[in-house]
């Protein structure tokens, strides 16, 4: 497989030993070239010298007078989350370790468009070596918010971002993605959906995130979901995981399971209380998936050898949103200090 996500940034990274990702000033000029941080025409000197002066020297030190002589309060604010975030990025070892430490610890007050961009690169990072287009396109879920159809028994996922920008652009098809407006009817967005013949071009246009993906059973995206999330596990948290996709959770003993969106969790955690669950909610249940730990010491004692389920949903607008966090703080497993 050529190279794929380029659009992440990988390549301005270092990789230490292990194959994790190191930052460089390189990748901080690519954040700071965000138009969220380019500061406007009308921007104040300050901004400007601030904007070059990181430009120049993306690591250097900004003491808060510098940021409280910004004329504009939102600039003021921006730059002043920027650097947090920045400088707690910076104080870890790599941008796995990073992504880690921020979400088992305190992500209140980091912009979502920084966390997407930094679990971005993870996940290209955890797909490194990854030939299989399937897994990779389901990878992609783990970054890019998908919008979900089920059409003809299939169970397509398919980049939000694109449908809405076909769709603002007039690019309608017969067959695809329905995009439900409030006080409008549906429309129909013509994607490809991905295939054996279409996956060897992939890598090629990977960062154009314009391919479907189809999840339902039986299908290579199913499998390529839990082999992106096997990956990705392995690579962000360090746990050696199986993961297997199943139609159903049959489990008079269920003891543990990680909703991998929101939806997903409240179903799930309605279900393990005993609760019913309306039929046209439990429809919105995409994808079931059972987990195993190749290595029982380090999970918490009444899960060991015992499978964790895995929920991905849609929401009542057909939104999936799938947060790869969960795993990082929902997983049973013992505490860091405590393993020691």
């Amino acid at each position: 497989m050529s190279d794929f996500w380029t659009a992440s940034g990988h390549l301005l990274c270092d990789r230490d030993a292990a194959g994790r990702l190191v930052p460089t000033p390189d990748l901080w000029r690519a954040f700071l070239a965000r138009p969220e941080l380019v500061p406007p025409e009308e921007a104040c000197e300050a901004e400007l010298a601030l904007h070059a002066g990181l430009l120049a020297a993306p690591l250097r030190p900004v003491a808060p007078a510098e940021v409280a002589a910004l004329a504009d309060a939102d600039a003021r604010e921006n730059w002043a989350l920027y650097l947090a975030f920045r400088d707690r990025v910076q104080a870890a070892p790599t941008l796995e370790a990073a992504w880690l430490s921020l979400y088992r610890g305190d992500v209140r007050g980091i912009p979502p468009l920084f966390l997407q961009m930094l679990t971005h690169l993870v996940a290209r990072a955890a797909m490194e070596g990854e030939a299989d287009a399937f897994t990779l396109r389901a990878a992609e879920c783990l970054f890019r918010p998908q919008r979900a159809a089920i059409h003809h028994g299939a169970t397509l996922l398919a980049d939000e971002e694109v449908l809405e920008a076909r769709a603002a652009d007039g690019d309608l098809g017969a067959i695809g993605r329905l995009l439900t407006e409030a006080g409008a009817p549906p429309r129909e967005v013509e994607l490809e959906v991905l295939s054996e013949a279409l996956a060897p071009s992939y890598a090629a246009r990977s960062d154009a995130h314009d391919l479907a993906l189809d999840i339902a059973e039986g299908r290579p995206g199913q499998a390529g979901l839990a082999r992106a999330l096997e990956r990705f596990i392995r690579h962000a948290i360090g746990e050696e995981v199986t993961i297997r996709p199943v139609p159903v959770i049959e489990d008079a003993h269920w003891r543990w399971h990680v909703g991998l969106d929101a939806e997903a969790t409240a179903i799930a955690n309605a279900l393990w209380r005993g609760e019913a669950v309306a039929q046209a909610r439990l429809a919105r249940l995409l994808w079931l998936g059972v987990l195993e730990f190749r290595e029982s010491s380090r999970v918490l004692p009444e899960v060991a050898g015992r499978p964790v389920y895995l929920a991905l949903a849609m929401d009542a607008a057909q939104r999936v949103r799938l947060k790869p966090q969960n795993l990082a703080t929902g997983l049973p497993l013992i505490a860091a200090e405590q393993a020691a």
